[in-house]
């Protein structure tokens, strides 16, 4: 039974859910050569794992944030009485009842302290033609993002391809997103699906977002992808980032890139700060702590 459990994480994947009403991705339009060539400048230099580099910032992040422990709402963190305090809306509440209680997770989803290989996989434009699918799924551990499809079954099926998969749901950081994750968990229940469904919790939401205000980040809320970029770099040795790019053109051709990878679908609200963000992501790639892939990936690359 336990060799059977490790060999069901072995390739584990988390799908974050992100429905319209939960989040919004902005990729801002700067397409200017000079910004993206001082981009590139910084990222041409070979690449290596610097380990002091990794555990300092790992140490640091882990010290304020406690991801391990604290990153999802579970049954043994969060009793019935809990008042939750969302994220995004702190005057809002929510008091745990036993029917809440009953959708959080049992256990620890994460069976492992730490894998030896992550991917986050971003929805960026430059995803698109990259020969970069088998580089992530060789990963021991794999984070997606999704999109909530409009009917249950439709929903369902969109899921199964990932099999065991953990998905993650922002529950608790607006009061309205509330009953869409329920509907996404009892949906799953329904049909019986394998995949997992889990919420983040909104404590670690907020301790996460006051760390990197303290690395100097300011934006109105984080995006999807450096929160699991944060959660990845607590739960995993080495952490490769794909589809992360905040212009509109390609970094090498400068050809106009989509707005994801899989649409070209705009969005409106402005929420994160995708270029800072990504500034941020392209420091601790130059230091060795992670490692950004841009462009096509090449066989036999790290």
């Amino acid at each position: 039974m336990r060799g059977q459990l490790l060999k069901t994480f072995l390739s584990l994947m988390i799908t974050v859910l992100l429905v319209s009403l939960l989040t919004t991705f902005i990729w801002y339009t700067l397409d200017n050569k000079e910004n993206i060539n001082k981009v590139l400048e910084l990222y041409s230099g070979a690449w290596k794992k610097q380990e002091a580099s990794y555990q300092t910032f790992r140490s640091q992040l882990s010290t304020k944030c406690h991801g391990f422990e604290k990153a999802t709402i579970t049954q043994t963190n969060t009793p019935v009485g809990t008042k939750l305090v969302y994220d995004g809306d702190r005057k809002r509440t929510l008091q745990v009842n036993l029917e809440i209680f009953s959708t959080f997770y049992k256990g620890h989803p994460f069976p492992n302290k730490t894998w030896h290989t992550c991917a986050v996989v971003g929805n960026g434009g430059i995803l698109a033609n990259s020969s970069c699918g088998k580089m992530i799924d060789s990963a021991e551990f794999v984070i997606r993002f999704g999109g909530l499809m409009g009917r249950r079954r439709m929903f369902v099926e969109s899921l199964r391809s990932y099999s065991h998969s953990l998905l993650l749901l922002p529950a608790f950081s607006f009061a309205h997103n509330t009953p869409v994750s329920l509907r996404a968990f009892y949906t799953l229940e329904d049909f019986e699906s394998p995949i997992r469904p889990i919420f983040f919790n909104p404590g670690y939401l907020k301790s996460l977002a006051l760390f990197w205000r303290s690395q100097g980040l300011r934006t109105v809320r984080l995006s999807t992808g450096i929160i699991m970029t944060s959660l990845a770099l607590e739960l995993c040795d080495n952490v490769q980032l794909y589809g992360f790019w905040p212009f509109d053109v390609h970094p090498h051709s400068f050809q106009t890139l989509t707005n994801h990878y899989y649409d070209d679908r705009k969005t409106k609200t402005k929420f994160h700060a995708m270029p800072d963000e990504f500034n941020h992501l392209l420091r601790l790639h130059t230091q060795g702590v992670l490692k950004l892939h841009l462009g096509e990936c090449k066989a036999g690359a790290n």
